[in-house]
């Protein structure tokens, strides 16, 4: 065999060895590009030639490699935050800091009654669509900022500064949400609103001092009135109370009487009813007890008789016995 042949032999080795480390590395290739892995916090939209395929849950796909299949990952089992009036730094610690940067333009808020407010609040919402979350709008976030900030500001403009400072922000947060709601589902952008929460509403730091002596006053006038319900509270019934007791006093007394002379009345009839049987023995008898009534009130008695000369005390047996009781 001459150089010529053990040449061409070794070169075709290396062609050999070349080809089938290539190969290798286009299976790899292809290999790779055929399989993705969806996280379980996600879900995979498939277009194909530009063309919406499916979704797949978390897992190990296929697809079709070399750029006929793309696959775009979304977050849907996430909840997803925005935040209006502040904004909170990424720290490693616990504790939640918040960013003082202004952000007037979002917070402050016309009301009702012609007072501004300072608003801060965050929207939580979640992907329930992610194909039309990736190619309905252009920009999701934004618009979901801009449809927030809209509804909380009608939402606001509807009530007084009181309710918005105070009983009111649960309400005004629930009908945010609902309000949100319907109007990214006219969107059709694949947005779910977990929650609207108020995070803080105070009024504008030019007028605070002003609120600040509003709020004493109110709550010095709620503080006499609670003195006043508690004087009435403590007076009023008192009051009722000696009412009740003389009324009570005045109908027994009254029932006394009654009862007293309808006792009367019928011992008179029975004295008139005897009188008509007997009226000399009757006459007589009323005479005596009369007279005898008259001398239990007379501690001494002296009976002047013109047949007699002198005076003739009598003292009674009865008599003796009233002064003993006396």
């Amino acid at each position: 065999m001459n150089e010529a042949e053990k040449a061409l032999r070794e070169l075709l080795k290396n062609v050999k060895g070349v080809g089938l480390v290539v190969g290798i590395l286009v299976l790899l290739f292809v290999g790779k590009s055929t399989f993705y892995t969806v996280e379980p916090d996600e879900e995979a939209v498939v277009i194909r030639f530009g063309k919406f395929v499916g979704t797949n849950p978390p897992g190990l796909h296929f697809k079709l490699p070399i750029g006929i299949d793309e696959v775009f990952f979304v977050k849907t089992k996430r909840v997803l935050q925005e935040e209006f009036g502040f904004r909170t730094k990424n720290v490693k610690s616990r504790r939640t800091e918040y960013s003082r940067g202004n952000f007037d333009n979002e917070s402050l808020m016309l009301t009702g009654d012609l007072n501004v407010a300072d608003v801060e609040w965050v929207v939580q919402f979640q992907i329930s669509d992610p194909f039309k979350f990736l190619f309905q709008t252009s920009s999701p976030k934004s618009n979901i900022r801009d449809v927030s900030e809209s509804i909380m500001r009608r939402v606001v403009g509807d009530r007084s500064v009181t309710e918005v400072l105070t009983t009111g922000r649960v309400e005004i947060a629930g009908e945010a949400q609902v309000l949100m709601q319907d109007v990214l589902d006219k969107y059709d952008m694949g947005i779910k609103i977990v929650t609207v929460k108020l995070q803080d509403v105070n009024p504008p730091n030019a007028v605070k001092p002003s609120f600040n002596e509003v709020n004493e006053a109110k709550q010095e006038q709620e503080k006499v009135i609670n003195q006043a319900e508690e004087a009435y509270n403590k007076v009023i019934p008192e009051a009722k109370g000696k009412a009740e007791k003389v009324i009570s006093e005045a109908e027994g007394y009254a029932e006394a009487l009654i009862n007293e002379s309808l006792g009367d009345a019928e011992k008179f009839a029975a004295i008139l009813k005897e009188y008509r049987r007997a009226p000399l023995i009757t006459r007589k008898r009323i005479y005596l007890e009369t007279m005898e009534d008259i001398y239990k009130r007379m501690s001494n008695l002296t009976i002047v008789d013109p047949k007699i000369q002198g005076l003739l005390p009598v003292f009674g047996k009865m008599l003796e016995d009233d002064k003993a009781a006396k």
